[in-house]
């Protein structure tokens, strides 16, 4: 047809395509150098990381979600290993350091049998058998627990702790997690224990020292009264809580008013005034001494609540009125005629505090409250973003005990259980799956492995002693960090961790790596020109396999990654 000797383009220019084994070493140096980025900072003995973004902003942390969320990662593999982080600190709260170095330790195992002509999924298939034969075996060696184990939850949420920067505080702060999910915590209809963490309010405010952190039963609004006259304290306090404005309602269409003479204007502002009146008599013969308003307030009407020693609080956050709600006990209004005194809410303190140089409206002492505050103190911003970040992750953790009602020793025990399992399991399987499970069994050896190496230990004797503890039947044994003498049971040291973060690491990290195994073809487009006239003028990018901008420097890993 004459198109001998013509090129034909099917992609644009510019576009990269990377296959077969090179596509594959590539995506897996990428995710091991993830997992490299966290792995110092696992366990009580792991490090802190300085993470300063383009604008000078600084974030330390060693709680593996948030590295890799600051971190600005461009290859798309690593992409995938951030998602692993970010799904296990969603699902479970905790467990994001151990769910990332775990797949970036099953990759580069699988590295090691794709040269051996193993197929991918093959090793796909033998890490799935065994991620669930894995999840078997940690719900068989689990301890019950539940709201009602104190002990258990304690332990869980301070060995969650133990690794952070408020391991000092740890104790403290585990009862202040724990008071805070009971509080909240609700039976659900098939008689199952429901917490929603969103019911913890977490408030920040720098000065005093961490151990000043307090839970309030109760709710703190950052505002300030609406009237200097009104009183700045409210014991055994009714709250009413309103929706609507304690205003004169504008027409809702153009409206004009025709006066012929002076005292027409009087008589409509009598009647303005009367209007407010009316409004202000109804909350005071509701017997309400507190007025928490989503709308405002008019000036007159404060005056009238002023000279009643009513306590109003105007222009607060639908979402925050809705925690007064739960936390109160007391139903939101939508009209003043509606209010009833059985409907307020109560508290047996209602105050406005200045904390450093806000004012704050702290609404405490409440009976039975389904919403809380924990307020966070501390010498600095960055060690309270910390504090937080930790508090966080307790807290998932005593929720996770309390709904799963489940709970392993820690300190890498399950781990070394598991892979021991997983190996005689391995033994009863034909084929080459039966290579892909042991290799998944030796990945597990990663956690135990990396503590001991965090704590500055012998990775390999610290791993022979624990197989042989394990051997011999202690399914809690793990290594003392301070010593590196086996401990029989963890448990008895009060080392806990909930089964079902062990779990979701295990499920997150099998996922991920079954995924990037599978991939043998990388094709990069460049990224789309801006169109005419600079950005946001409504230019398409060219028709083309374009627009998958953002996968540049497959040829290996792009400056910048990290």
């Amino acid at each position: 047809m004459g198109l001998s000797g013509q090129p034909i383009f099917i992609m644009r220019e510019g576009t990269e395509r990377t296959r077969g084994k090179d596509a594959m070493s590539n995506n897996i140096a990428a995710a091991k150098i993830i997992a490299e980025a966290v792995r110092t900072s696992l366990g009580p003995r792991g490090m802190d990381k300085m993470l300063v973004d383009q604008f000078g902003d600084v974030v330390i942390t060693n709680d593996g979600a948030t590295i890799l969320k600051e971190i600005d990662v461009q290859h798309p593999a690593a992409k995938m290993m951030v998602e692993v982080a970010k799904t296990q600190d969603s699902e479970v709260g905790d467990g994001t350091t151990t769910a990332v170095i775990l797949a970036g330790e099953l990759l580069k195992r699988a590295e090691k049998l794709i040269q051996q002509k193993i197929h991918p999924t093959v090793i796909t298939e033998g890490f799935r058998k065994a991620a669930e034969k894995a999840i078997k075996i940690l719900e068989e060696m689990s301890i019950k627990s539940g709201i009602d184990d104190r002990e258990g939850l304690k332990n869980s949420a301070m060995t969650c702790m133990s690794s952070k920067i408020v391991s000092e505080s740890k104790e403290m702060l585990a009862e202040i997690c724990i008071e805070a999910i009971i509080a909240i915590a609700e039976k659900s209809a098939n008689g199952d224990w429901v917490a929603d963490i969103d019911k913890v309010q977490i408030q920040k405010k720098e000065g005093e020292s961490i151990d000043d952190t307090s839970l309030i039963k109760g709710i703190i609004l950052d505002k300030e009264v609406v009237s200097p006259g009104m009183p700045k304290i409210a014991k055994d306090a009714k709250i009413l809580l309103l929706q609507s404005a304690i205003e004169i309602e504008k027409t809702e269409f153009d409206a004009k008013l025709q006066i012929t003479n002076p005292e027409q204007i009087q008589q409509f502002l009598d009647e303005e005034e009367r209007m407010l009146r009316t409004m202000v008599d109804k909350i005071m013969n509701s017997g309400a001494n507190v007025v928490v308003c989503q709308k405002g307030i008019d000036d007159m009407a404060q005056h009238f609540l002023s000279k009643a020693g009513i306590l109003a609080i105007r222009r607060v956050k639908k979402s925050d009125l809705e925690k007064l709600s739960k936390a109160t006990g007391g139903m939101i209004f939508t009209n003043i005629n509606d209010i009833t005194q059985d409907n307020l809410g109560f508290a047996g303190l209602v105050e406005e505090r200045k904390i450093m140089n806000d004012s704050w409206i702290f609404i405490e002492e409440c009976k039975d409250p389904k919403s809380v505050v924990i307020l966070i103190r501390g010498g600095t911003d960055l060690i309270i973003d910390e504090v937080e970040r930790a508090i966080h992750d307790a807290l998932c953790v005593t929720r996770d005990v309390v709904e799963d009602q489940k709970i392993v020793g820690g300190g890498g025990a399950p781990e070394v259980e598991a892979a021991i399992q997983l190996r005689k399991y391995a033994q009863t399987l034909g084929g080459r799956e039966q290579l892909a499970v042991e290799v998944f069994a030796d990945a597990l050896d990663i956690v135990p492995k990396t503590l001991a190496e965090n704590a500055g230990l012998d990775q390999i004797d610290v791993l022979m002693k624990l197989r042989a503890a394990h051997q011999a039947g202690k399914k809690f044994s793990a290594h003392d960090l301070e010593t590196g003498e086996i401990i029989d049971d963890m448990m008895a040291i009060g080392v806990v961790e909930p089964t079902v973060v062990k779990i979701q690491a295990i499920k997150s990290a099998t996922e991920a790596a079954s995924m990037i195994l599978r991939i043998d073809d990388v094709i990069a487009g460049t990224k789309s020109a801006m169109p005419p006239g600079g950005p946001g003028m409504g230019g398409m990018p060219p028709p083309g396999m374009g627009g998958m901008g953002g996968m540049g420097g497959m040829g290996g890993l792009p400056p910048g990654m990290m």
